[in-house]
C-alpha cells in the first residue's frame, strides 16, 4: 500500500503536461490577426492558448476587406473535465493543435471607388455651395 502512495506521488511530481496550439492561416498570406481584440501576428501564424471556447477574431490586410468571425475551439476529448485532471497527472506530453483558415475578400474594384470618390467631390461641391455651408463659423 506504501509503495503504490508513493508511485502515485512520484508520477504526480514528473506529471506530464498539455501543450495546447492554435494556427491561423489566410488566403492571401500576410494578414493581421487580432483575437479578443488583441493583436497576435500575420498569417500564417501559431499561438499558445490556454483555455478552450469561443474566440473573436478579426484578419486585416490592405487592399482586402476586413474580416470579423468568432472561432470555437472545442477541447479533445483527454481535456474533458475530470480526464483533464489525467492529462496532466500522467507523464505524456499531450499536444493539442487546433487550425483556423480564412479567405480574405479584395476590396471593390479601383474603378468603383473612382466612381465614390467622384460622387463624393460632386457632393462636396454642392454642399459648399448650400446656404447651410454659409453659415458655419
Amino acid at each position: 500500500m506504501r509503495w503504490a502512495m508513493a508511485a502515485m506521488l512520484a508520477a504526480g511530481g514528473i506529471g506530464g503536461c498539455v501543450e495546447r496550439t492554435m494556427s491561423v492561416q489566410s488566403s492571401p498570406p500576410g494578414a493581421l490577426v487580432y483575437l479578443n481584440d488583441q493583436e497576435v501576428g500575420r498569417t500564417p501564424m501559431q499561438h499558445d492558448f490556454l483555455w478552450y471556447g469561443t474566440y473573436d477574431v478579426t484578419l486585416r490586410m490592405d487592399g482586402y476587406e476586413s474580416l470579423k468571425t468568432r472561432a470555437t475551439l472545442f477541447p479533445p476529448i483527454y481535456q474533458w473535465l475530470g480526464l483533464d485532471l489525467f492529462a496532466e497527472i500522467v507523464p505524456i506530453h499531450f499536444k493539442d493543435h487546433q487550425t483556423l483558415v480564412y479567405s480574405l475578400r479584395p476590396c471593390a474594384p479601383a474603378g468603383e471607388a473612382q466612381t465614390l470618390v467622384r460622387r463624393g467631390q460632386v457632393l462636396g461641391r454642392q454642399l459648399q455651395s448650400s446656404r447651410h455651408a454659409a453659415t458655419r463659423p
